[in-house]
């Protein structure tokens, strides 16, 4: 073979394999605007009544151009990625502010809003709690204060309470419901820390026993948990949570109810450095379907 063909060819696929790792050295920044985004994307979208039902609805977005959507529907839950269609479920007496985020070339995502107004709660999947929503004094006067005493903190404000405690001190509130035998109760809440938390627990319980200062309520076992030993709240977190919290023995958020009567659901939590502290909104407990 002559010489001269094998250095060309050496020379050539040297100059690939540069070629090819100067490509894959590029970073995003790097990356100027090609003309290929669309900032013009459409957002809108129609709500869509489902016949029988006052609180259910079908959200359908307009897919033009559309690589994908993102929904909030102004429960405390923040925007997560959905489909062009989803059926929503809205139990609760309120006015919610539904988002949709159309997702277009680079990532674009342009927003606009709708509201739904709920006159009527669903009389089998309703919250059983009062106050849940936490939105002023008449909602925080629905929970007792669990240790007034502690060190640590639980103050209410506008749509949240905010929980923190330092020194492994522990604070908590609670509230009476009544249950019936045999029927299953789903519990969740929106939490979120803009800090995390250092060796720190947030435990949610249910049972018969009524709530005693001072004390570490545990009848039941732990419903739900956010807990930095097993993993979770250790950095900033915000989300229903079912879906942030420890997973999965101490998050399935399920009370089955051994007997008719008074129950009592009690939020705790405290350790040695909460931080920022963890805010909670939204406080559900209803029959499970």
């Amino acid at each position: 073979m002559n010489i001269k063909i094998v250095l060309n060819r050496c020379i050539y696929l040297m100059l690939a394999i540069i070629t090819l790792s100067s490509l894959g050295s590029c970073q995003s920044e790097d990356i100027v605007d090609n003309g290929l985004s669309d900032e013009n994307i459409d957002p809108a979208f129609t709500i869509q009544p489902v016949d029988g039902s006052a609180n259910r609805f079908t959200l359908v977005a307009q897919t033009k151009d559309a690589l994908g959507s993102k929904w909030d529907l102004g429960d405390g839950a923040g925007m997560y990625i959905g489909k062009m269609t989803e059926s929503i479920f809205l139990p609760d007496v309120g006015t919610y502010v539904i988002t949709h985020g159309a997702i277009g070339r680079g990532g674009i995502v342009n927003t606009t809003t709708q509201n739904i107004v709920i006159a009527t709660p669903d009389p089998v999947a309703g919250n059983l709690l009062k106050g849940g929503k936490l939105a002023d004094a008449a909602d925080w006067e629905q929970w007792t204060i669990a240790n007034p005493a502690s060190n640590a903190s639980l103050v209410f404000a506008n749509g949240y309470a905010l929980l923190t405690a330092s020194g492994w001190a522990g604070q908590g509130m609670y509230q009476a419901v009544n249950v019936i035998a045999g029927k299953k109760y789903m519990i969740d809440m929106v939490t979120s820390s803009t800090t995390g938390c250092s060796n720190t627990w947030f435990e949610v319980y249910c049972g018969y026993s009524v709530p005693v200062p001072g004390t570490d309520y545990s009848e039941g076992g732990k419903l739900r948990a956010l807990s930095t030993w097993d993993g979770c709240a250790t950095a900033p977190f915000s989300g229903k949570i079912s879906v942030v919290g420890c997973k999965p023995e101490n998050n399935l958020g399920i009370f089955t109810a051994t007997k008719t009567g008074v129950a009592y659901l009690v939020i705790r939590g405290g350790g040695e450095d909460m931080k920022a502290g963890i805010k909670i909104q939204n406080i559900e407990m209803r029959p499970s379907l």
